[in-house]
């Protein structure tokens, strides 16, 4: 269904050029989105995705490991969208603190993007509602450190900005101009609000984006912000009770089609075609993450077995110890296995062989001291599609 813009242009100035912005109308759209047929189906394939999602969820044995490494591969992936060009090993290996070689600036971002995250979600589970203090709060972090630190963290934009393109003058899109941004924002604020207007979660999930996109509220940020604004709201919307769906992987995989579904949605009103995409993704993504679940739960039991059936109680005992560290913390160094599992550093370093004579450990760095080991076959499954864009 075509609507038309779903906004109007405004004129302003950008850079010493004129400019027209783009002010998009309050949601939801008019008319409302057509849920009939094939639609209404991927609607239900997706949310019965997402159910299977948040029951793998719940009945892992410990479902706080597969969010921490699922996190960290979806911060990754999301700051690569925006020119990143650091991998998980680099991420790990700065939070244990011995990131040679990689750019900081790279790496710092994806790290500011856990911390929004994490502010994001304690702050949702203290009873804090789905809002823009809540969106500017979280973006303070995101842009907290490193590039982009001058950006005004925390505040929406009193400056014109503008997507694509080398200047304003031909720049792909223009959003809202600067005195138009609080007006916009609050209305966003009170389509995620309004909860009684009968629209499913998921679709008002993929209205939100789109909108927070358009507007595009902050000087920088906004695209990591606005992939945020999805997990916090199916969250919130009680479809997922932990942030596992995260859509990055697939918005970079279909980037050109992702942006030019944005585009169609505000030139031509084509809100169908957006929800069909991003349904198809979350339907995708969830199957996905199910997947992984299982992938992983499978490679612990499997690997725990290994260690178990390879010698004497106390060796296997203290190697179990050290691989259930591995599990929490894939990329380690013998100084935080021994300080995780409560072992002596000499009984540490004995596993340690162990694990790597079973092949289940492999050492990263070749140096005698403040050797790093990596748990491979768990880093290989989280690193599957994950390279950076060239």
């Amino acid at each position: 269904m075509q609507r038309d813009t779903t906004g109007y242009y405004a004129p302003g100035t950008a850079g010493g050029e004129t400019v027209r912005a783009f002010v998009p109308h309050p949601l939801p759209p008019v008319p409302a989105i057509d849920l009939s047929g094939a639609r209404q189906q991927l609607l239900e394939q997706a949310s019965l995705a997402v159910g299977r999602l948040d029951s793998v969820s719940t009945l892992l044995p410990d479902p706080q490991l597969f969010l921490y490494a699922y996190v960290r591969r979806e911060a990754v992936l999301s700051s690569q969208i925006e020119g990143t060009q650091s991998s998980l090993n680099d991420l790990l290996l700065f939070e244990l603190d011995e990131a040679p070689g990689v750019p900081f600036d790279d790496v710092q971002e994806v790290s500011n993007y856990i911390a929004a995250l994490e502010h994001g979600m304690a702050r949702l589970r203290q009873g804090f509602p789905l809002c823009n203090r809540l969106l500017r709060e979280m973006h303070s972090h995101l842009m907290a450190k490193g590039r982009g630190s001058d950006k005004h963290p925390g505040e929406f934009r009193r400056s014109q900005n503008w997507i694509g393109g080398t200047r304003p003058g031909n720049a792909r899109f223009v959003p809202a101009p600067p005195q138009e941004v609080e007006a916009c924002m609050a209305a966003l604020e009170a389509f995620l609000h309004a909860e009684n207007d009968g629209l499913p979660t998921l679709l008002r999930a993929a209205l939100a984006h789109v909108q927070f996109e358009t507007i595009h509220p902050f000087l920088d940020g906004n695209g990591r912000l606005g992939r945020l604004l999805i997990a916090l709201q199916l969250h919130h919307g009680r479809l997922l009770s932990q942030p596992l769906l995260y859509l990055s992987l697939y918005f970079k995989q279909h980037r050109s089609l992702y942006y030019d579904l944005l585009d169609r949605v505000r030139t031509h009103g084509d809100w169908e075609a957006w929800v069909d995409f991003f349904l198809e993704g979350v339907q995708q993504t969830a199957s996905g993450a199910v997947d992984t679940a299982q992938r992983l739960g499978k490679l612990f039991a499997q690997d725990r077995q290994r260690v178990q059936a390879s010698g004497s109680t106390a060796a296997t005992g203290s190697a179990v110890r050290v691989l259930d560290c591995l599990r929490q913390r894939p990329l380690s160094n013998l100084k935080y296995l021994a300080a995780d599992s409560g072992l002596s550093f000499p009984t540490a370093a004995k596993a340690v062989q162990t694990l790597v004579k079973l092949g289940v450990m492999h050492e990263l760095t070749g140096q005698r001291r403040n050797r790093v080991f990596a748990y491979s076959a768990y880093l290989d499954i989280l690193n599957e599609e994950g390279a950076p864009l060239r």
